[in-house]
């Protein structure tokens, strides 16, 4: 509800992202049940595809239907008759390739599930253990998030946001998060002050990677992983500058 209510908030305030704003909250809107479900009756390991394509899939696809592009509109009912939807959410889980419409779609429907059963998250993980990585899953980090600590003198680590379930995990904060760089003058920050205060890429010359980092601190009506969406005039100048975002957004971006 928190995620619903900021996007539609966003949509107002920043026109250049209206659109997917207004995806957003529907998307936001239709996870909430399956989140709830999962909560009460957390899907096993080898559960997890057919939960999501049970419990999830029809109401993410609904929301695209209703508040997609219409573009966006003809590739979910494509994909509604013709996909195989189980195979395109495991495909989405063991990080293989779809186009994005299926990417979306598959991503969409399993975020509030991982998010509400962990367990199921952590089958997912494997055996590599990267400080880069989600502890929980093993998913690419989405973007780093500053908050307040309660305290004036104390200021807060950055925490990193998986893109797969939305655990948070402390990182250090002038090192960078593909290839652990921690030279400054090799990392630097896009931003624009005037019209998105809160919002900054960090970027890495080394890798030529970056990611948002979303500063709560800065605006507290911030929810990260809705605000990230909102930093796309900062997606575009990175990408023109030669970055790759680590792991881009549900919206694509």
């Amino acid at each position: 509800a928190q995620r619903r209510q900021r996007a539609l908030q966003l949509a107002d305030l920043q026109p250049f992202v209206r659109e997917p704003m207004r995806l957003m909250a529907a998307l936001a809107g239709a996870q909430e049940t399956p989140y709830q479900r999962a909560l009460e009756h957390p899907p096993a390991a080898d559960e997890l595809v057919a939960f999501v394509v049970r419990e999830s899939l029809p109401a993410v696809m609904d929301a695209s239907m209703s508040a997609g592009t219409e573009l966006l509109r003809e590739s979910v009912l494509l994909r509604f008759h013709e996909g195989d939807l189980q195979t395109m959410v495991r495909t989405w889980l063991e990080g293989g390739a779809l186009a994005d419409t299926d990417a979306f779609i598959a991503r969409a429907a399993i975020a509030p599930v991982l998010e509400a059963a962990p367990d199921a998250a952590r089958s997912l993980r494997g055996d590599v253990a990267d400080e880069r990585r989600c502890p929980l899953c093993g998913g690419l980090p989405q973007l780093a998030v500053f908050r307040e600590t309660g305290e004036t003198l104390v200021t807060g680590p950055r925490q990193l946001v998986c893109a797969r379930c939305a655990t948070e995990w402390a990182y250090p904060r002038m090192t960078c998060v593909s290839c652990r760089e921690t030279e400054g003058a090799k990392m630097p920050i896009l931003a624009d002050e005037t019209k998105l205060p809160h919002l900054r890429v960090d970027a890495c010359d080394t890798c030529r990677s970056y990611l948002v980092t979303v500063d709560v601190r800065r605006d507290p009506r911030a929810v990260p992983l809705v605000d990230e969406i909102a930093a796309l005039p900062l997606d575009l100048l990175a990408t023109e500058r030669g970055y790759t975002k680590i792991s881009r957004n549900v919206m694509g971006f």
